[in-house]
């Protein structure tokens, strides 16, 4: 890399012009129980159901002591925590608890977006003063939630999105960590990679077998390199290594699901007949799948769990979903192709649907959720962190 090159990303860290605040709210299902009922402040808990195919939505930080974690088998929960008290949940209130939230956000600036119930990205620049810091404007917002919510959140201030994301884990639970432009790079040089949004398993072990465990490895590395051996992909990292991102806050509704369902002209019944008719589906998900990725330009999977929709001739409505490693979704999200994985998978969920009503169905429906996260890295503006061609800066 040369030194021209290397002074030219330096001074764009060093010159970022943004305040954005992430707040995460700290295990906010499992503390919204915590705050309601104290005999369950003090025990490992977890919010899912008890069943054998039932996953977790979240866990308390004791039960994270165990390995306890957000999309895990209730049966796995259970074997690594015995002793873990499984709570059903109140999804009505923890969406009054989050409309709370997004209020007090909101008496701050307009710039909010949503991440999902628990946490959210603020813009802040306009309201940064010498007296009134990002750093103590984050600090204000926790303490207006916790005044009116008694629950804690975290926080983390940069100059833009990715490290304030980094930075709101650093110090959980109910704490904050301030990233000012002149820390950035001592911060992002011993950083893991694998704490990058979008670096997953398989792109891990690819790095670590080239030598590249921290943002500072890629560092060392030109762009030339990232480039030959990760494509895109190796661009984002590298500009993501020095601290560099200038995806705006995006204040539009985000999609969070695709799916496509039919109603029959005469009710269904039986395990077979339903799995035949919620299979023929599958083609039109994918159509709708490819038109979504073409006109978003996304590139990447950004496909979080497959769900299923059941509804009975009394109009009893029940949706079951599986949050999946994104591996699994990755030949349907490149080509279409539908795998024995999620074969197995939709028929687990079906047959979990149909289980809990039991009666002749009017309507079956089938679909994705889409991560967020993954969705705001994968949207064009990525492309162009630097806000003009990489090169153009040599």
């Amino acid at each position: 890399m040369s030194d021209h090159f290397t002074k030219s990303i330096v001074s764009k860290v060093l010159n970022q012009d943004r305040h954005i605040i992430h707040i995460d709210m700290d295990c906010f299902y499992a503390a919204v129980e915590m705050r309601d009922f104290p005999n369950l402040r003090d025990i490992p808990i977890a919010i899912g159901g008890k069943g054998r195919r039932s996953v977790l939505s979240t866990s308390n930080y004791h039960a994270r002591k165990f390995g306890v974690r957000s999309a895990m088998p209730s049966m796995m929960a259970m074997k690594l925590c015995p002793h873990l008290t499984i709570v059903p949940g109140r999804h009505s209130l923890y969406k009054e608890e989050s409309l709370k939230i997004n209020e007090i956000f909101h008496n701050y600036t307009d710039l909010v977006q949503p991440l999902s119930l628990d946490e959210a990205f603020l813009d802040v620049t306009e309201l940064v003063t010498p007296e009134f810091t990002p750093d103590k404007i984050a600090e204000s917002i926790r303490n207006d939630i916790f005044t009116k919510t008694q629950l804690t959140a975290s926080a983390g201030i940069s100059p833009n999105k990715f490290l304030s994301k980094v930075a709101s884990d650093w110090n959980k639970p109910n704490g904050q960590l301030y990233i000012p432009n002149n820390r950035i790079l001592d911060f992002i040089e011993e950083l893991p990679l694998r704490k990058i949004p979008g670096v997953g398993p398989k792109s891990m072990e690819k790095l670590e077998r080239m030598g590249l465990r921290t943002c500072g490895d890629i560092q060392e590395k030109s762009i030339e390199y990232m480039s030959k051996y990760f494509g895109k992909h190796g661009l984002d990292l590298y500009k993501l290594s020095f601290g560099l991102d200038n995806r705006p806050i995006r204040t539009e509704s985000i999609r969070k699901s695709l799916s496509v369902e039919t109603t029959f002209g005469d009710d269904i019944s039986g395990w077979i007949a339903c799995f035949k008719e919620v299979k023929e589906l599958i083609p039109e998900v994918a159509r709708r799948l490819l038109k979504y990725k073409k006109r978003k330009e996304i590139k990447k999977n950004i496909l979080k769990s497959l769900m299923v929709k059941v509804k009975f001739h009394d109009f009893q409505t029940v949706t079951v979903e599986r949050t999946c490693p994104s591996e699994m979704f990755d030949s349907f999200w490149d080509n279409g192709d539908w795998s024995q994985d999620l074969e197995d998978l939709l028929m687990t969920l079906l047959k979990q649907g149909l289980e809990k009503g039991g009666k002749p169905v009017r309507l079956l429906g089938i679909g994705f959720k889409i991560d967020p996260d993954k969705l705001d890295e994968a949207l064009p503006i990525q492309l162009n962190l630097f806000h003009e061609p990489i090169y153009s800066i040599l």
